[in-house]
């Protein structure tokens, strides 16, 4: 599905989900007046009954949404521009599939698209060039929405990549087009999108919020043998990360409060377990959707490089814990001048402690 953002939360040794880069922000998603008269969001949806699906064997849609106004997906917590992301879509998607438990969505950008003085249709198009639906009002301000994919939740090529089989499998049905939807209160679509990923209440506040620009945090792990030896391929026996006086300093002579954590240095240090010294390596941060995303600033043997590729990501995890992401080599393990790709190790994702600051000297 080419909309999928979210990780799984894991704990050291499991090499499953890694933390996602590269979310882009864009201003306020422009809102059409043929969607919505009064400037605000705008909701259409139906849910087919029994008799309908029966009646329509190759409709495989059973809940379908369109909402034009704010992403009701995403929840950018961690930067300071509240409620922004997505890219600027001003138009989100949600189908569920017969029998699935949650929904499938696909966002973009909706403009009208009608000739001369016909603005009563409307084109929204996706990432790719590729085309998420045609839109219209009817004459009883229903929402028909055409041209809508059979792949549209797949990528580009999928029918050759998967075969014919299987593509039929994961593609939508083959009357899954020209649905006719009502218009809703905007609350119907939130809640609907809301099933998509729902808020994990255990998480609580975001970093940006548990974590002050003016004070110090430690967070931590060591270790037991017991878990070393149940993770043979893991080389991490003590981690800690955090920011110190210094790192404080740093953000309070660059950086800007309004703007936090954009700016905040921290330490990462760890202890292998093949006995090396300890290794030490400072990031810089940016807030990027519910997550920090922390390139390296210098590497520790004072070695010039390229270190822009070396990252790590900070998400905040359940009961006040820390995740911290190492989907690259890009732990102070070896020289970061020297390590490429993907991590060979089972040093990926570590679920850290809060700890006291003396916890984290250098």
């Amino acid at each position: 599905m080419v909309t999928s953002r979210k990780i799984a939360t894991a704990s050291a040794g499991i090499v499953g989900a890694l933390f996602l880069a590269g979310t882009v922000y864009a201003d306020e998603p422009r809102i059409l007046k043929e969607l919505s008269p009064d400037g605000g969001s705008a909701c259409f949806g139906r849910v087919y009954d029994a008799s309908h699906l029966k009646a329509h064997p190759h409709q495989k849609v059973a809940r379908i949404f369109f909402y034009h106004g704010r992403d009701p997906v995403s929840r950018p917590s961690e930067d300071p521009y509240d409620g922004v992301g997505s890219a600027g879509y001003n138009g989100f998607m949600a189908t569920t599939a017969r029998g699935a438990p949650k929904p499938e969505w696909v966002g973009g950008w909706c403009n009208a698209s009608g000739e001369g003085g016909d603005k009563s249709s409307i084109h929204c198009g996706m990432e790719c060039d590729r085309t998420m639906a045609e839109l219209s009002l009817d004459a009883a301000g229903r929402l028909k929405v055409d041209a809508f994919d059979r792949d549209i939740y797949l990528d580009i090529g999928a029918e050759d990549e998967l075969g014919k089989v299987e593509y039929e499998r994961q593609a939508l049905g083959t009357d899954d087009n020209g649905f006719l939807l009502e218009r809703r209160p905007v609350a119907d679509c939130k809640a609907e999108f809301a099933r998509i990923d729902p808020v994990n209440p255990a998480l609580g506040d975001p970093l940006r919020v548990r974590l002050k620009p003016d004070q110090p945090f430690c967070f931590g792990r060591d270790y037991s043998a017991e878990h070393l030896a149940s993770h043979p391929d893991q080389l991490t026996q003590t981690i800690r990360v955090f920011r110190s006086k210094t790192e404080l300093a740093s953000f309070a002579a660059k950086g800007t409060i309004s703007d936090w954590p954009n700016g905040a240095d921290l330490v990462v240090t760890m202890i292998s377990r093949k006995g090396a010294a300890k290794a030490t390596q400072t990031y810089s941060c940016q807030g990027e959707a519910d997550q920090w995303r922390c390139a390296a600033i210098a590497a520790p043997d004072g070695t010039s490089c390229d270190l822009s590729e070396k990252e790590i990501y900070l998400r905040r995890g359940a009961n006040g814990t820390m995740m911290l992401a190492n989907p690259k080599d890009s732990l102070p393990l070896t020289d970061l001048c020297q390590a490429n790709g993907q991590t060979k190790s089972d040093d990926r994702v570590f679920r850290l402690e809060a700890m006291p600051q003396s916890a984290c000297a250098r």
